[in-house]
């Protein structure tokens, strides 16, 4: 079965630009990621997303997991479970490793449910 393939445009506008701030995030008081090269989605009416680069990631903590999901507008997700101390945020954060053309800046970059994760 063919997925479809969305380009963003006046009805659902999507644009990516870098956030001037730091963010760092934990789970059960463990940083996880700490960076000061964030990018923010904005998508239609939904709320912002941050998109944190992998690479300032404490990549030990993150366990990818089965969970996938589709987007028209960006591909294919993969999810990633935090464990820390032995205490897990089940598919805390997704990333798309493939995103498509629209919103490739987003690649190699993971973000996170806020309800999932301590973000500051």
């Amino acid at each position: 079965m063919t997925r479809p393939v969305l380009q963003p445009g006046p009805d659902h506008p999507i644009t990516v630009t870098p956030h001037p701030e730091r963010i760092v995030v934990r789970v059960h008081g463990q940083v996880v990621i700490d960076t000061q090269n964030a990018l923010v989605l904005h998508e239609a009416s939904y709320p912002p997303v941050y998109y944190l680069p992998l690479a300032d990631a404490e990549e030990s903590v993150l366990e990818r997991t089965d969970t996938a999901t589709y987007c028209p507008y960006k591909g294919d997700a993969s999810y990633f479970t935090v464990s820390v101390d032995g205490a897990q945020s089940i598919d805390a954060g997704w990333a798309y490793e493939s995103p498509y053309p629209a919103v490739a800046e987003i690649k190699d970059h993971i973000a996170f449910y806020p309800d999932r994760v301590d973000a500051r």
